[in-house]
């Protein structure tokens, strides 16, 4: 596949988190940030229909002020946003071409597959339509972002032979997480050859402070680098591996990634002991211990999203972040259209089922009160 190669930079301006000013993204500030990127050696820049102002804010500081073929652009199409016809859905396509002002794109993908999400891109002839795209020459190449089990990674790999890279969340925290498995997901990817974008190495930023018992082990070990440095390099030491990408919002944490990763070596294999130490930390905190099973969803009466409460009560636990932790609450009942907490009847039907023989419905209560 074309672009992946030890030549290229493997970090990548993830456009998500772009820097604020009056409530609006500051393109100015945005554009001092796209200059110093791409005089590192930094060409990958990623952006999404989903991601409010970042279309905009990114051809005002980047496509109308360097040609076209000097950056790589990606963008994302989420069918399961909003949408409740396929022409909806294939509609972002044409708004983000016309805000980005791109021509084409580079990298093209399906935005956040897995779970009933999937389906919505099946319904509507999504696959089909990217194809199309290819054809016309708008899309370069073709992929998907990914946020669900390896069993559901796989179906779709083998279903989908077109799409030429996955994006998937990896990072050391989430390597052998019951609920993300993002080693598993990372090897269905490299077993069907496809290449890998990297997303959430920071975790969302939880890992540049990360639970202080994690901390002072990076620190120990050398307390020159930054907490993110060690997360995002664990990343880029995976073997076929595009970019990985950092959602950055500031010129500090431009530089303080460049610091490292403009002339990027692999963690050693000492290194690679301290992350597994700083591993061994995390999993030792006491957390709720769903393994996501869902068998307490499918007896629950009032289609209340267990699993879902459960991982941003564990959020919180881990990485104390109320913002995240409420978000990924508040996605429940909006993006996954499940009940939350309060919707508990306490009939008790899913304790019966749960293998793990959680107290869920004591656990429900503790989740109102802190998200509720």
């Amino acid at each position: 596949m074309a672009y992946l190669g030890e030549d290229i930079l493997k970090l990548g301006f993830g456009l998500m988190r772009l820097p604020m000013k009056d409530g609006a993204i500051d393109v100015e500030a945005t554009k001092l940030m796209v200059d110093r990127f791409l005089e590192a050696g930094g060409t990958y820049f990623d952006t999404a229909f989903a991601y409010p102002g970042s279309e905009e804010a990114i051809r005002q500081a980047l496509v109308e002020r360097y040609p076209r073929e000097s950056f790589l652009l990606a963008d994302k199409l989420a069918a399961w946003l909003n949408c409740d016809t396929a022409e909806k859905a294939k509609h972002q396509f044409d708004v983000s071409l016309r805000k980005t002002g791109a021509g084409y794109f580079d990298f093209y993908l399906l935005h956040n597959l897995g779970d009933v999400r999937t389906g919505f891109y099946e319904d509507f002839g999504i696959w089909d339509f990217a194809k199309e795209k290819m054809k016309e020459g708008k899309i370069r190449h073709l992929g998907f972002s990914f946020h669900g089990t390896p069993p559901q990674l796989r179906e779709i790999l083998e279903k989908h032979p077109e799409a030429e890279f996955v994006q998937l969340q990896i990072n050391y925290a989430d390597w052998e997480n019951p609920v993300i498995r993002s080693r598993e997901c990372y090897e269905v990817a490299r077993e069907f050859h496809k290449p890998v974008v990297i997303m959430e190495p920071v975790k969302g930023g939880m890992l540049a402070s990360p639970p202080e018992a994690v901390a002072e082990i990076f620190r120990k070990a050398e307390p020159s680098s930054s907490l993110a440095s060690w997360a995002i390099r664990f990343a880029a030491s995976l073997d076929g591996v595009i970019t990985v990408l950092s959602g950055m919002s500031s010129q500090e944490q431009m530089e303080d990634n460049l610091s490292y990763m403009e002339h990027f070596r692999k963690l050693s294999p000492e290194e690679q002991d301290v992350v597994k130490k700083a591993q061994e930390v995390l999993n030792s905190i006491p957390l709720i211990p769903c393994t996501n099973c869902n068998y307490c969803a499918k007896v629950c009466p009032q289609n209340i999203g267990i699993s879902r409460i459960f991982n941003a009560m564990n959020l919180l636990t881990l990485y104390g972040n109320k913002t995240q932790a409420q978000r990924q609450y508040n996605n429940i009942r909006g993006i996954f259209r499940k009940s939350t907490a309060e919707e508990c009847i306490h009939c008790g039907q899913c304790e019966d089922v749960c293998p793990q023989h959680i107290l869920i419905r004591d656990e429900l209560e503790r989740g109102k009160e802190l998200f509720g």
